[in-house]
């Protein structure tokens, strides 16, 4: 295929749609890819650079009043609490007849939850133990549920909200959420700051696919690749035509019966 025939296409693709090409970008291969490249770290048994120093550097710039803060996050952002509001918000889009919002808050935060526990059960890493922690945990760490949590709840109702005049508000006060508790499971020792990392960006991704499908971005998105279908297939069915010995092409016989050309490759 011709370098400029390619450089061609892709630029009609920018072009037609860059907007959805930036969201599956950064809204969910970044993401992933984070996430795995971490898991492959800790997976591997190397640990993450910097886990321990940083855990290290918080605890010595540890006070009663950032205990606290980080104790509050804790107790705010558990199971119980996540599960009380997040039944609030589904019993208000319930009230008001937003089923479709329903579903993708349903889907985005409690999907979020179930690759928390496969995600922990698969890699099975342990807490740290470099102090008695003022809140401890005895599940596994990676990645923090907390932050998952956390992450997932402050993306959906930004996704949410983002066409309405609550969207800075959401969007500021979701991320504050998301990092004060990523920041409090580190403080308080009972996660490394690579599980919380993996928490934020294993939510983001989530989140960032089930908005792509949920959205008109997903039309968009067959669009794109209906038109690369057409673009791959068109240009191999000429070359090949073009290839093709005579007897072939033409349709007579050498010694053999015609062999059809290939058009399509994808059904």
């Amino acid at each position: 295929m011709p370098l400029p025939a390619v450089l061609a296409f892709l630029g009609h693709v920018l072009r037609r749609h860059l907007r959805l090409l930036l969201g599956l970008v950064f809204g969910f291969l970044a993401p992933w890819l984070l996430f795995l490249e971490i898991a492959e770290e800790i997976w591997e048994g190397n640990g993450f650079p910097g886990d321990q120093s940083i855990l290290q550097f918080l605890h010595a710039h540890a006070s009663p009043t950032m205990d606290a803060v980080a104790l509050w996050f804790a107790r705010a952002g558990g199971p119980w609490a996540t599960l009380v509001l997040e039944g609030l918000i589904i019993l208000g889009l319930l009230l008001v007849r937003q089923y479709r919002a329903l579903g993708f808050f349903a889907l985005a935060v409690g999907g979020a939850g179930l690759l928390n526990l496969f995600a922990k059960y698969i890699l099975s890493r342990a807490r740290p133990a470099l102090w008695v922690s003022l809140s401890p945990e005895t599940s596994y760490s990676f990645p923090s549920g907390h932050s998952m949590a956390a992450a997932a709840l402050a993306a959906t109702l930004g996704v949410m909200l983002w066409r309405t005049r609550f969207r800075r508000p959401a969007l500021v006060l979701g991320t504050l959420w998301a990092l004060g508790m990523g920041w409090s499971r580190v403080y308080l020792g009972v996660h490394f700051p690579s599980d919380v990392l993996a928490g934020w960006v294993g939510s983001l991704g989530w989140v960032g696919g089930l908005h792509l499908l949920f959205a008109r971005y997903f039309m968009q998105l067959r669009h794109v690749w209906g038109e690369a279908r057409l673009y791959w297939n068109g240009r191999a069915a000429a070359r090949l035509a073009r290839e093709a010995p005579p007897a072939v092409a033409s349709g007579r016989k050498c010694g053999q019966e015609r062999l059809p050309i290939p058009v399509r490759f994808w059904a």
